[in-house]
């Protein structure tokens, strides 16, 4: 039987963890209405996060952003099946019922622990500029740059979709379970119908103007002209046969043949903003495998995804940055705030300046988490008030640095998936189409991401090259941050979150709560957040975070009250599994 309930155990830290965690944005109750009959498990899970615990399991575990899709997983799991296996069924499940996050027309990055060989790879299915793009991309007549949703709604903002790729890649390395049957849960509720879920309509109603832009997506949620409703069935035909066919022919049908052709006439056919992606694009994509990139954080490694992600490099740099110093006053502690905080900034200066697509530009991978460079870089943290200004270093390279700094708008959307199976391999993976329902384009049942707005909209700064400017063939920078911590040899946390560029501040400040603050999964994935990466600290409002306002204001902050929606999914490896989901979505941890 699954087990959900949580032990006794929990240290005077942890303690502390369940008050912040009352403080956070409590559970949705319609949400929780809204899945309590899938099955029994998924009930009690559901009443395990809205209690504030962590799910507890001895053999593996799955945590995810919709109950639909946590439960695809833990059956494949629950059958023997490995972490890839699970991973297949969680993502084409969270396309379904949570497309305006992930699915088959966006990208992801994973982070895979090998148990057989202790070994830890990344999997980098980021999607790609056409080669048919110019550097003029985002940029009207005059050469300014355009504004960010006339980017984003249409084709011109598609990328070529690695996602699937991904997933392809990944089975045929460590799966055990038959491809087709990975896909039938999805395919089968796909052709009966799902309730929509309280989230998923109201972010439809949020966003119906720009649905309304395509017809094929206006259709489907916005039925005769107004959006779908919580509670409504939704039944989605096409992606249940390109699912079919996907199972039958395998991926290659999705780069090549007839769903190829109808995702790139639906890009070049998009009223008023048409793109440029093309069937060779789709043809020649590939996935790269990349090696891990890892920092020290007292006595752990936190490894992650490298560029064309920043994620590792700043979430590593973030967490060196404060090796020196004593967070155990906790996250509602002002001088911990200010370093926390500072320490983000630094490393965002950096990530702006020097992290793109390393296959197009030199990164200095080395040099921006080498512990001297951080070192000399941390002194800047010893004194008592806000930095007044924070600007990029000069990290140690073998090439001529001559970047100016990135302008990339990131907004939140995305999704974050950590599993780990009986086997005890680890699969830490985060999804996007980017912004909440990506370029509305909708073919096959699914969205198309609208991924190239990662891009910086300019290529040169007074003269001078932005790194992550658009190229051909491209991967536009990331902040997603797939993470695995590792302490001897072993992984003992598995983490990530969505959110846009927030995504590093909401990883690192899990990953401090869980280790500097002894705070259970649950817990550390309900804290409050206050992120802070271009100097104005956001503090999440209604949430004792916002409390600080005043606090930080009289050390030289600029403060900002915000819905900070992270969407964290984190677990815990040591003795037995224990699981916590963000509080702020419909997500579940489900383990045995």
């Amino acid at each position: 039987m699954r087990r959900v309930l949580t032990g006794l155990f929990m240290t005077l830290a942890g303690a502390v963890g369940a008050q912040q965690a009352a403080d956070a944005v409590a559970p949705e109750a319609a949400s929780v209405g809204a899945f309590q009959s899938l099955s029994p498990e998924i009930a009690q899970a559901l009443a395990v996060k809205a209690a504030g615990k962590s799910v507890e399991a001895d053999s593996w575990m799955v945590v995810a952003a919709n109950p639909h899709a946590v439960k695809a997983g833990a059956d494949i799991l629950a059958a023997g099946g490995t972490a890839a296996d699970a991973l297949v069924a969680v993502q084409v499940m969270l396309g379904l019922v949570e497309p305006q996050s992930s699915g088959l027309g966006g990208g992801a990055f994973l982070i895979w622990y090998d148990a057989h060989t202790g070994a830890l790879t990344t999997f980098d299915g980021r999607e790609t500029a056409p080669l048919a793009v110019t550097p003029r991309l985002f940029q009207d007549a005059a050469g300014a740059p355009l504004k960010f949703f006339d980017a984003v709604v249409g084709g011109r903002s598609v990328g070529t979709p690695g996602t699937p790729a991904l997933l392809a890649e990944v089975h045929a390395r460590y799966g055990t379970q038959n491809w087709a049957n990975l896909l039938a849960p999805a395919r089968e509720l796909a052709g009966a119908g799902f309730p929509v879920s309280p989230r998923l309509a109201q972010l439809v109603a949020e966003d119906a103007e720009r649905l309304a832009s395509s017809e094929t997506t206006a259709a489907y949620f916005l039925p005769e002209g107004r959006p779908i409703a919580a509670g409504e069935t939704l039944v989605n035909l096409p992606y249940a046969q390109t699912l079919d066919v996907l199972a039958t022919q395998g991926v290659a049908a999705f780069y090549a043949g007839d769903l190829a052709r109808s995702i790139v006439a639906t890009v070049q056919g998009a009223k008023g903003n048409p793109g440029v992606l093309s069937e060779v694009d789709l043809a020649v994509y590939r996935v790269k495998e990349r090696p891990a990139v890892c920092a020290s954080y007292r006595a752990h490694e936190v490894c992650g995804m490298g560029p064309p992600s920043s994620g590792a490099i700043a979430v590593g740099q973030t967490l060196v940055l404060l090796e020196g110093f004593d967070l155990s006053a906790g996250p509602d502690d002002v001088t911990v705030r200010r370093l926390i905080g500072d320490a983000s900034r630094l490393a965002f200066a950096d990530r702006g300046r020097y992290v793109a697509d390393s296959d197009y530009v030199p990164v200095p991978v080395a040099g921006l988490l080498d512990t001297e460079y951080l070192s000399e870089r941390a002194e800047l943290l010893a004194g008592d008030d806000a930095l007044p200004e924070v600007t990029a270093g000069a990290p140690e390279f073998d090439h001529a640095l001559n970047w100016t700094d990135d302008e990339a708008i990131e907004l939140p959307s995305t999704s974050h998936i950590s599993i780990v199976d009986s086997f005890g391999n680890v699969a830490s993976m985060t999804t996007t189409i980017e912004n909440g329902f990506g370029s509305r384009l909708m073919v096959g049942g699914f969205l198309l991401n609208n991924e190239l707005t990662d891009f910086s909209f300019r290529s040169h700064k007074d003269g001078v090259p932005i790194a992550n400017r658009v190229e051909p063939g491209k991967r536009p920078r990331s902040s997603m941050a797939p993470t695995i911590v590792m302490k001897d040899g072993a992984p003992v946390i598995v983490a990530g979150s969505p959110g846009g560029s927030r995504i590093i501040g909401y990883t690192a400040q899990s990953i401090i709560a869980m280790i500097d603050w002894g705070m259970d999964p649950q817990a550390a994935a309900a804290l409050p957040h206050a992120i802070n990466r271009f100097g104005t600290y956001d503090l999440e409002e209604g949430t004792s975070a916002a409390n600080l306002a005043d606090t930080l204001g009289a050390i030289g902050y600029e403060t900002k009250a915000a819905a900070l929606t992270s969407g964290l999914h984190l677990i815990a490896i040591g003795d037995g599994l224990r699981g916590g989901a963000d509080p702020r979505r419909e997500g579940i941890a489900l383990g045995e």
